[in-house]
């Protein structure tokens, strides 16, 4: 008896530990919330600290830096390494292409330019202030190895603030979003006139970042080109119209940033339809398209819907019950794939039939081409 008061007094220490545990944790969950609304409001008025801005881009993410600094180091210190000069441009391409993308059994070197656009509007024609230059003060003056100042062309910085109304004093010419070119075609120029060619290239490495969508389109076109020449050798002509949704994006939640998202989900809306990354298809239709929608989904299970009936065949029921007259899918491996088809489907078929809908069988794990 003795042990067990021992055991429970333990117990209780250990409870009580876990109590002010959770107790603090709740605390710093609380300042932290406090923290966070009152950075909202300073957002909301345009300023989240005295003199330097931190502005919502688009509503999709925090903007917490200035554009003063959003490039490589090294481009701030070269407006003191080019010559003299009236104008100078400079391009970008790509100089190799995808790995081991082949047509006809030969390298394909073409890829789709995708992207460009979202860089232009978001980055390059914002409008900068004395604010975004004082900021950039701020960081230079220490950024050097050491803790030294940085070089960068503040007095241009504050020239084109003055004379051009805080836009950055480039050209720049671009591919048409989705053209399909073939390595080392330039897919955008930037030219700069007289004292301002110093800054032709500081833009660079903003614009270089279109690398990424255009490789998921790029990616997905040829993936698209592989499956329409599956489809022209073994799908009927009535149901050729599938080909659209056979390569579904679920890459969401793989994605570092909600931006990557939209990005990333829109440069595959450029081959396909099918997609359950939502903030790339509504991006597509409110902000590119007109508000005509460019992706779509179908209502579909997943395995902690399967799992929480007390069997499949419920869970299916269940799926057939609310959308069994259009188009839906259902996960089959939650726990017996080769059961699921064999002794399960059979059960739901005539359910499925009876409603007329179309119903969509998916492996969700494992190995695609076993399943």
């Amino acid at each position: 008896m003795a042990s067990s008061s021992a055991e429970m007094s333990g117990s209780n220490a250990h409870s009580a530990e876990i109590s002010d545990q959770n107790e603090a944790l709740r605390r710093e969950n609380a300042d932290l919330y406090a923290q966070i609304k009152a950075l909202s409001q300073r957002l909301a008025q345009g300023s989240a600290g005295p003199g330097y801005p931190l502005e919502l881009v688009a509503g999709l993410r925090t903007l917490e830096a200035p554009m003063s600094v959003m490039a490589d180091s090294y481009k701030a210190g070269h407006f003191l390494m080019y010559p003299e000069c009236k104008s100078m441009s400079a391009y970008g391409e790509f100089r190799e292409p995808m790995a081991g993308m082949l047509t006809g059994g030969v390298q394909d070197n073409r890829f789709v330019f995708y992207g460009i656009r979202h860089y232009i509007e978001n980055f390059v024609s914002r409008k900068w202030t004395k604010a975004d230059i004082d900021a950039a003060d701020a960081f230079y003056k220490t950024h050097a190895a050491g803790g030294q100042p940085y070089p960068f062309p503040r007095d241009l910085f504050h020239q084109f603030v003055d004379e051009n109304d805080g836009y950055f004093p480039v050209t720049i010419e671009a591919l048409p979003e989705g053209t399909v070119a073939y390595i080392h075609t330039p897919v955008f120029i930037i030219s700069a006139e007289e004292h301002y060619s110093r800054l032709c290239t500081f833009l660079e490495t903003i614009l270089t970042m279109v690398w990424y969508p255009s490789c998921v389109a790029t990616l997905s076109r040829y993936s698209r080109d592989a499956i329409q020449e599956g489809f022209n050798k073994s799908v009927d002509d009535d149901m050729k119209w599938l080909l659209n949704s056979r390569l579904h994006d679920f890459g969401f939640r793989g994605c570092t940033s909600v931006e990557q998202s939209v990005l990333g989900g829109s440069a595959h809306l450029l081959n396909f339809e099918g997609s359950d990354t939502m903030s790339a298809c509504y991006h597509t239709q409110f902000h590119l398209n007109g508000g005509r929608p460019v992706g779509s989904s179908i209502p579909a299970t997943e395995h902690s819907v399967m799992t929480a009936w007390p069997t499949e065949e419920a869970a299916i029921k269940n799926e057939i019950e609310h959308f069994g007259s259009g188009l839906f899918s259902c996960v089959m491996d939650s726990y017996d794939y080769d059961y699921a088809l064999n002794e399960v489907l059979p059960k739901v078929a005539p359910l499925v039939k009876a409603k007329k809908g179309t119903f969509v069988i998916r492996p969700d794990s494992g190995d695609p081409v076993t399943q």
